[in-house]
């Protein structure tokens, strides 16, 4: 999932889309699923253990973090991009498999995103290790990516992110208009492309960054057999919304927000 360069991270200006946040019909009430984002970076560093800590004690359902090749090495790292990376030691894939499979978290399910295609089988090999597969969804922007993996293992749950951008248009007031009109087209087709992509086996769940959610698109995901997830929303009148509007998941870097939907 994107955060401070991306559409929906911290910095970014609170707009609402444009439709009416209102339960579609012929979509069911379901529970919510509680996601951390990176844990819960607004409570301690992302991609950390401190952090995946943090998401259990704020009572999360799911867990999710980043997964990169480090630059100019042989592992793989837990970390959002290069500048992140570079600006500490992260830990590696298998450091954060390692505290994520131990008692303390049985039960909780594991989004692992993947930021960059190559790497799938390895990231599924030390999932097998320590048998998460079953509690796992792996995510990507790349459906390249969710092809081979669904080669690799036919049982892990799989979800395809969109919209696949670097930046967040909306922070920048030239590039904004730009942006909207680009939400405002994604959320007339991407209904149609979840629907199908969820039908044809490409993915499980869709992975959707919050403008982009329109009753539209939850009655095409459900209707797919699919889920789908948010991302990422700091704001709890938002997260309210989208409860109410039937959507699978939310995730969002302050899962103590949650607390409060009750």
């Amino acid at each position: 999932m994107k955060a401070d360069q991306s559409p929906g991270g911290r910095g970014c200006a609170v707009q609402h889309p444009p439709a009416a946040f209102q339960t579609p019909p012929g979509v069911s009430e379901r529970p919510l699923r509680r996601v951390g984002h990176k844990g819960a970076d607004l409570i301690a560093p992302g991609n950390t253990t401190a952090s995946f800590d943090a998401a259990l004690a704020a009572g999360v359902d799911m867990i999710e973090f980043d997964v990169l090749p480090e630059p100019g090495g042989e592992r793989l790292v837990l970390a959002h991009d290069y500048t992140d990376a570079g600006a500490r030691k992260p830990l590696t894939l298998e450091e954060g498999l390692d505290h994520l499979a131990s008692d303390a978290f049985a039960g909780i399910e594991l989004d692992v995103d993947l930021k960059l295609p190559g790497y799938e089988l390895r990231v599924v090999d030390e999932l097998r290790r320590r048998e998460l597969v079953e509690r796992s969804l792996v995510s990507s922007f790349f459906r390249e990516s969710l092809r081979l993996l669904r080669a690799i293992e036919p049982s892990l749950r799989l979800g395809w992110s969109v919209p696949g951008v670097r930046r967040d248009p909306f922070r920048s007031p030239l590039s904004a208009p730009f942006g909207m009109l680009a939400a405002r087209y994604g959320q007339a087709v991407l209904p149609g492309r979840a629907a199908r992509a969820i039908r044809e086996g490409t993915c499980d769940a869709l992975m959707s960054h919050w403008r982009l959610v329109t009753p539209a698109l939850v009655r095409a995901v459900h209707g797919a057999g699919g889920e789908l997830y948010v991302w990422t929303v700091d704001e709890l009148p938002r997260i309210r919304e989208l409860a109410a509007l039937g959507v699978g998941g939310v995730i969002t870097n302050d899962p103590r927000l949650f607390a409060s939907l009750a």
